[in-house]
């Protein structure tokens, strides 16, 4: 009924303590998100509010803990705001008519690096005017700076928001298909969900809801299917369909169903092109071939979830990669929003990210890319596994 945070803009606002953070947060939302006080210190989490922001759209506002938290919890608090990094789509840097310090240049360098666009709002005008020589050392990073009081500033939300277009990200202004640009519009495609042991009673799975809903949207026709009843949808249909997406856990029983002139997928595919780099993955599946024993593989899943019997991440790819590669691989696997520490890894195999942001999924790409370690997705390597990756990417044109 309402917009996923996944598919949500990501803006976070960090500063130091006591500069207004939380009260611009409260202003802008209109709403009492995070608890104002005097006492510095007082975020002591990351505090998230999902709304939407007219004109904008859907949002996921986070606050974090003051960058220079000097209290007995503040380092871990600093490190968890540090890690809000991977999250965001736009950054928001608070100070006051102190202006910037260490604190926040090191953070506009972290921006920099990670291609974050970023505001810096200068805060608490009513008490106190900037000077125009910090304003100036302020105007050194960039032009999308407001000067202005979260107390009695009329105009805050307006201009807070007049800058804010003008920084949205190209894939949110114009939303990315997930798989109505592959086919042309009045296309026939055939979905392929089993109803297994992970599909939630009652219901589908996300990412094929999301998909499901974009075909919809390019108008197309989309006929659905359990993999057992995929030979006789084929059959039925006058024409052949113009694709068919299947679950991954059933690629390979659906590829030797579906004739080779028919171009075949699936969602996690899907979603590795939608949430990440399509191509990185594939490059990162081509190391599963150069494996050896004692070899670590680290399974990375973006959300915690309730492991059943035969789950994909824990028990599914570990068996296909130890009977694709005949080594006595080392299969660690973490779950949440942390990035570990990756060290050590040969090989990190994400999971398709229905639940997290594409600039989470981009930090972690480029995080593995710096420390030399090929990462790919569930989906890919699923199909790499099964020898049948170059027929479930063709349709891709890469």
């Amino acid at each position: 009924m309402k917009t996923l945070k996944s598919m949500r803009l990501h803006i976070a606002f960090f500063g130091r303590t006591n500069v207004g953070k939380s009260t611009l947060l409260n202003k802008i939302t209109g709403q009492d998100v995070s608890i104002v006080s005097d006492i510095a210190g007082t975020t002591t989490d990351v505090v998230e509010k999902s709304m939407e922001l007219l004109p904008i759209g859907p949002v996921n506002f986070l606050d974090t803990a003051g960058l220079d938290d000097r209290t007995e919890l503040g380092a871990a608090r600093i490190e968890k705001t540090i890690k809000i990094l991977d999250r965001t789509d736009i950054g928001v840097i608070v100070c006051d008519n102190n202006g910037i310090d260490d604190y926040e240049t090191e953070l506009i360098e972290k921006f920099n690096e990670l291609k974050i666009p970023f505001i810096i709002i200068i805060n608490k005008a009513d008490i106190n005017e900037i000077s125009q020589n910090k304003l100036d050392d302020i105007k050194k990073y960039g032009d999308n700076i407001l000067i202005t009081s979260a107390l009695n500033d009329e105009n805050l939300v307006f201009n807070f928001k007049k800058i804010l277009v003008n920084l949205l990200p190209e894939d949110f202004v114009n939303s990315p298909k997930i798989a109505g640009d592959l086919i042309e519009p009045k296309s026939t495609v055939i979905l392929v969900i089993p109803i297994d042991k992970e599909a939630p009673k009652g219901r589908i799975i996300l990412p094929q809801v999301q998909t499901l809903r974009d075909l919809l949207d390019s108008n197309c026709m989309v006929y659905t299917v359990k993999d057992g009843e995929l030979a006789d949808a084929i059959q039925n249909l006058k024409t052949p369909p113009s694709l068919v997406i299947t679950d991954s856990q059933a690629f390979k029983k659906v590829s030797e169903i579906v004739p080779p002139d028919i171009p075949l997928t699936s969602f996690s595919i899907l979603f590795a092109r939608l949430k990440g780099d399509l191509e990185a993955f594939i490059k990162g599946a081509k190391a599963i071939d150069t494996l050896e024993n004692g070899d670590r593989v680290l399974i990375l899943e973006s959300c915690t979830h309730h492991s059943i019997e035969d789950d994909i991440g824990k028990v599914k790819i570990p068996n296909l990669l130890k009977k694709k590669t005949g080594k006595d691989l080392i299969i660690e696997h973490f779950s949440g929003h942390d990035f570990p520490d990756i060290s050590g890894y040969k090989l990190i195999i994400h999971c398709g990210a229905c639940m997290t942001n594409r600039r989470e999924i981009l930090s972690r790409i480029l995080k593995a890319y710096k420390a030399g370690i090929p990462i790919t997705n569930y989906g890919i390597t699923i199909s790499y596994c099964l020898g049948i990756l170059d027929r479930a990417v063709q349709i891709f044109n890469l």
